[in-house]
């Protein structure tokens, strides 16, 4: 975070409780030129235990999403069938539930695509920093493997946005970048199995490390 370690007085880390992009809020107390100055940094952490895993980023319903990003009327009716809360329009989906985006006519598919591209830097934003008063400023990554050494990474969050941002594509899992656009699914068949859930592998940031 560059702040001078002789600087710093006093360091206090309190969990974040509420659905917010960061975990931790850290307050840290410096010292410059005989003043003392109170500086807080929100920071996301993403424990993980499997290198290849994937880790949720953000899971809200389409409406939710809809009130952010403003989806167009066709695209919105395009992902209410993708996470199944309209049943499938085809014959013999691969899902009786939902049908995947590979299912959809190419031309549904190049709205999907467009509407992402065009707002990527926003869809980007809002999954993996958050707004308002607790979204992340650092994205802190720790890779803990039975019997292994722990790894972590810290890393600001606009390099980690910037990381996860660029081409998008349409695979049978749906993605946006090296973003995976997923129904949630499970919940033993909960109506909460058709919210929207974006995904990322954040070890793939150990890679990326300078």
């Amino acid at each position: 975070m560059n702040y001078n370690i002789n600087d710093i007085q006093n360091v206090k880390a309190q969990k974040i409780k509420r659905n917010f992009k960061a975990d931790v809020q850290v307050v840290i107390l410096v010292q410059i030129k005989l003043q003392n100055l109170q500086d807080v940094q929100n920071i996301q952490v993403k424990l993980v235990s499997n290198p290849q895993g994937f880790n949720q980023v953000d899971k809200r319903w389409l409406k939710n999403y809809n009130e952010l990003w403003n989806f167009p009327d066709e695209l919105l009716e395009i992902l209410q069938y993708f996470t199944g809360e309209k049943s499938p329009k085809i014959k013999n989906p691969k899902d009786k539930r939902r049908m995947f985006l590979t299912e959809f006519t190419k031309e549904e598919q190049e709205q999907v695509i467009n509407f992402f591209i065009k707002n990527q830097a926003l869809v980007v934003n809002d999954i993996l920093k958050g707004r308002g008063q607790f979204a992340s400023e650092w994205f802190l990554v720790i890779l803990k493997i039975e019997k292994q050494d722990l790894k972590w990474l810290l890393k600001p969050i606009n390099e980690v946005i910037n990381f996860y941002s660029g081409e998008v594509l349409i695979t049978d899992r749906g993605s946006i970048s090296k973003i995976t656009m997923q129904r949630k699914g499970g919940d033993n068949g909960r109506i909460s199995a058709n919210m929207l859930q974006f995904k990322i592998n954040p070890c793939e940031l150990f890679s990326n490390a300078n």
